[in-house]
């Protein structure tokens, strides 16, 4: 089966970074475009960053674009969200997600999720 185990999460200051990771188990992370969603409390889960499955394209949210960057390292199955500059309106639980056939933004369309990474910002 097919699992996928988010890391990296933590607390930080405004102005701060993480990178978060993301491991897929299971089948080979080349079989999949990859994204990143996440829910602050009391919000929908919403749309972060995407990667395609040959690393043509990659998307990003307004709210994250020029702070974050989304990659991915074939050969350890992984990918990962560097994101930089935070503030306190990024803190969420983040979720990696794994799609066969998708609509980058659309969460409905990914079929695998990790258990989620919890990030704080926070002074």
């Amino acid at each position: 089966q097919v699992q996928l185990v988010e890391s990296g999460g933590g607390v930080v200051p405004p102005g701060g970074s993480l990178r978060l990771s993301c491991v897929v188990s299971g089948h080979t992370s080349r079989s999949f475009s990859m994204g990143w969603f996440r829910q602050a409390p009391g919000k929908d889960r919403e749309f972060v960053a995407a990667i395609s499955r040959a690393s043509t394209g990659s998307y990003y949210s307004d709210s994250v674009k020029g702070r974050a960057t989304i990659t991915r390292h074939y050969a350890n199955n992984a990918v990962y969200l560097q994101m930089n500059s935070l503030k306190p309106e990024d803190t969420a639980v983040y979720y990696c997600a794994a799609s066969g056939s998708w609509d980058y933004s659309d969460s409905t369309t990914y079929n695998y999720w990790g258990p989620g990474t919890q990030v704080t910002v926070s002074s």
